[in-house]
């Protein structure tokens, strides 16, 4: 089996792309859908064992891959990082700045440390992979950065940390699009609401057992999947997007839009999108389909 794109298979052909948090859920799989569309595609995150293994399934599967160990929250790692992939790789045509994490807690209980820590996971290492791509690559060949938000447009009650760091995020996205546009630069952002992937499994407690009844929120009545948030990715690296920059596309369902006075009726017609032949169930949603 092959990932089965919307888009043609030589899209990205003698491309590079870099996708951060590349070893697991929406970064697995929008690789996977990069190296099928042609592109080497470079996996950068913390844990070597996960980026092996997705090495190992985009080589079987007859893509270009390779790694990098990287905490993309320090500096000079970061700029050594970009260092050596320019130097193995040549120009770098895109980045997926897609890694991130958070935990569930009221704001009342967050200390400053795991403030600080997600800020750094969310924020500052997304500013650190684009500012480094942009002066070391982009700068003299262009190229297009995509970012990941998340559904915090009313806030973001029990995650208040995330949610100031995926704003943050917005408006960095909306800033470089505009200085770095001179150099034909493209910076757009994708905010998914909730989604089949493999992080619903590291949730514990009252969110994890909330999880389940989370489509009873959308319009459309389900839950999103890995390939749904991937393919919009893939657009805005794409040629189609050419004259999109500064922009944010919201994968959800509709779920950040309406009000709680509108009723949500029994959804029909609503099929998911699944390309990805190694997608795989979280185990939070199993016999809950």
């Amino acid at each position: 089996m092959a990932y089965d794109s919307v888009f043609r298979p030589d899209l990205f052909r003698g491309q590079t792309h870099i996708v951060t948090g590349g070893g697991s859920g929406i970064g697995r799989c929008a690789a996977h859908e990069l190296a099928a569309l042609g592109a080497h595609v470079v996996l950068v995150g913390r844990k070597q064992a996960k980026l092996e293994q997705v090495s190992a399934e985009i080589t079987e599967d007859g893509g270009q891959v390779s790694w990098q160990v990287c905490d993309i929250r320090e500096e000079d790692r970061v700029k050594a990082l970009i260092t050596q992939v320019v130097a193995e790789h040549g120009p770098i045509h895109g980045l997926v700045n897609n890694a991130g994490g958070q935990y569930p807690a009221p704001l009342a209980s967050i200390n400053q440390k795991g403030f600080e820590t997600v800020m750094r996971t969310n924020l500052v290492g997304g500013f650190l992979m684009a500012r480094e791509v942009f002066n070391q690559s982009m700068s003299r060949h262009g190229g297009a950065i995509v970012n990941m938000l998340a559904d915090m447009w009313g806030g973001m009650p029990g995650m208040g940390h995330s949610g100031a760091a995926r704003s943050g995020m917005e408006n960095l996205t909306k800033t470089a699009a505009v200085e770095w546009a001179y150099a034909g630069v493209r910076v757009n952002a994708v905010a998914p609401g909730w989604i089949a992937s493999s992080g619903m499994d590291t949730y514990e407690g009252a969110f994890k057992a909330v999880i389940p009844t989370l489509r009873e929120h959308v319009p459309l009545k389900r839950i999103g999947t890995e390939s749904e948030v991937s393919a919009a990715i893939v657009f805005l690296l794409s040629p189609g997007a050419a004259f999109i920059s500064g922009s944010t596309l919201r994968i959800d369902g509709a779920a950040s839009l309406g009000s709680r006075a509108w009723p949500l009726h029994k959804a029909q017609n609503s099929e998911s999108y699944n390309g990805f032949h190694r997608a795989y169930l979280p185990d939070v949603l199993k016999d809950k389909e």
